[in-house]
């Protein structure tokens, strides 16, 4: 797998995620167990942000490596804040919800990895 592809795999999935949270923040809110939609919105406006600009470099030629080690390092970055934000709410949200935080939290994980991987190949 190319580095393009992973960033191209992690801009569609991140882009799908955020559309989705900006489109249907009272879903999330119910599916968490939660009444505030706000925070739902604002993090899927940030992926939609975040995954414009993996798109943008995904289709540089070529793709610039210090974009690649910034979006990991975001991705790093988001892993991390998944796994603490998960200990601090856990009593606060259903379990359902800190599921889907830990699942989204190990795909970026493994979009990291992959960049990782891909960029020390490249």
């Amino acid at each position: 797998m190319t580095l393009k592809n992973v960033l191209l795999i992690n801009g569609i999935s991140s882009g799908i995620t955020g559309c989705l949270l900006v489109a249907m923040p009272a879903f999330f809110a119910n599916l968490f167990a939660v009444s505030n939609t706000t925070p739902f919105s604002e993090v899927g406006i940030f992926l939609v942000l975040f995954a414009l600009f993996v798109l943008i470099a995904a289709f540089r030629n070529p793709v610039q490596k210090s974009w690649a080690r910034l979006i990991t390092g975001l991705d790093i970055t988001w892993v991390i804040a998944s796994v603490v934000l998960v200990a601090i709410v856990f009593s606060s949200i259903s379990v359902i919800g800190s599921v889907l935080i830990v699942g989204v939290a190990a795909w970026v994980g493994l979009m990291a990895f992959l960049q990782g991987k891909t960029l020390r190949n490249a």
